[in-house]
């Protein structure tokens, strides 16, 4: 039976995220978005689709992206 990094619930379907080297328990996805998903750099928001980035800034949608200055990003081609 696991401990949940972010809400401390002790679940026995607890999984491990392996990121960057550290591992993370969670009971739940919504727990790991909160825990390791980015946030737009724009209006907060987690990304939990692919996102945008640009020099080490993410955003959730080019929208976020070109309201904070940042142009030639594009949601799709």
């Amino acid at each position: 039976m696991g401990t949940c990094v972010t809400c401390g619930n002790e679940y026995d379907k607890s999984f491990d995220v392996v990121k960057d080297g550290e591992t993370y328990t969670f009971d739940s996805f919504e727990c790991a978005i909160q825990k390791l998903a980015p946030k737009c750099t724009h209006c907060g928001c987690r990304i939990i689709g692919h996102g945008l980035e640009a020099n080490g800034t993410f955003f959730c949608c080019d929208s976020c992206a070109q309201n904070s200055g940042v142009s030639g990003l594009r949601d799709r081609i």
